[in-house]
């Protein structure tokens, strides 16, 4: 073990000041600030609120994070940082912080992709991921399928989203609930106790000549606002639980079908679910079904891990130790629209 790259990462692309220590697979240290009380006032995240209070967690947050491991920093083999996507001055605080811990301490430099680290975390969960791997990440700002050949070098997105992420969506129907923000976790609690068969709500991108492997939810979402809409205004009670489990039926539905689609059409039995939303309870349930029926083996890592963290940064920048990738120069920069294809910025000279 004494062997395997000791990195740590630092992830801020949104709301979530998170660094994770790990040696190879194992994870040593998860330690996560977040700042959604600061943003539920508001309905949702606010780009400066963040950028702020990253700048107030940061350096707590890593002695925290090392403290937990029982290492020092000079005991490092390299710093990862999530380079984008995300909001760009959340980012250019965890890169900044990133740099000047990497010079300070003359370790390498990682700025890897966020959404190629949240494939790579399920290795600290399930051992090393297979190759090729199937991805489905459904997050607040993402709803993608990706086909991983190598984590650290080829990652091609088969689908995603063409308006509203399924985060997003949750948390719109959220807030016209009155249920308060974030909305993905008060709607998986009150659809558990509602009926997800009692509003037929629309499945968008499901006919025979829609887009395979893209999700679109604004449609669903805007069913869901004039269902509602139309039994407030007639005086009725609306159903919040019922409308919750049948709006999070709907999500799932589409997600899961779709997914395991694009395993049977890519010759791929494993299915790797990550992103916020793979915390979700029925999501879980009807991936593990559904993957059962299709000879699919399933991998979704632990709820914790499943939302933004430093340890799924730290995880990808062992496997760019491991393999020996080239480290980034130090005038990485924040990209903001940083595509799933890069799944690390590396010196231009490479």
């Amino acid at each position: 073990m004494a062997d395997e790259p000791l990195v740590l990462g630092i992830e801020t692309s949104c709301d979530e000041t998170g660094v994770g220590i790990v040696r190879g697979t194992t994870l040593l240290a998860d330690a996560v600030a977040s700042s959604v009380d600061e943003h539920a006032r508001y309905g949702g995240v606010v780009p400066e609120v963040a950028s702020r209070a990253h700048l107030e967690a940061m350096v707590p947050t890593i002695r925290r994070a090392l403290d937990e491991a029982g290492v020092k920093a000079s005991d490092l083999d390299g710093i990862a940082v999530t380079a984008g996507p995300g909001l760009a001055g959340a980012l250019l605080v965890g890169v900044s912080a990133a740099k000047a811990y990497a010079y300070a301490l003359d370790k390498p430099l990682y700025g890897v992709n966020h959404l190629a680290s949240h494939i790579c975390v399920d290795q600290l969960e399930h051992g090393p991921l297979p190759e090729p791997t199937m991805a489905l990440l459904v997050s607040g700002g993402h709803s993608s399928l990706l086909l991983s050949e190598d984590i650290t070098t080829d990652v091609r997105p088969l689908g995603a989203t063409i308006d509203d992420a399924a985060g997003e969506a949750f948390d719109k129907v959220a807030r016209l609930l009155n249920l308060g923000f974030p909305g993905g976790p008060v709607i998986d609690r009150y659809a558990r106790e509602g009926d997800p068969s009692a509003i037929d709500f629309p499945r968008g991108l499901t006919g025979p000549r829609d887009a395979a492997f893209d999700f679109s939810f604004s449609g669903l979402k805007t069913a869901v606002a004039r269902w509602v809409e139309a039994r407030r205004r007639a005086g009725e009670e609306v159903p919040v639980r019922d409308v919750a489990a049948s709006f999070q039926e709907a999500v799932t539905d589409v997600l899961t079908r779709k997914a395991v689609r694009a395993c049977r059409e890519n010759g791929v039995d494993h299915l790797m679910i990550g992103g916020g939303v793979a915390a979700n309870s029925r999501l879980r349930a009807m991936a593990q079904e559904r993957c059962e029926k299709a000879g699919i083996r399933l991998r979704v890592p632990r709820p914790k891990l499943c939302t933004d963290n430093g340890a799924m940064v730290a995880a990808l920048g062992a496997e760019m130790v491991r393999r020996n990738r080239t480290a980034s120069a130090f005038d990485l920069s924040a990209d903001s629209s940083l595509p799933v294809t890069e799944t690390h910025v590396p010196a231009r000279s490479e």
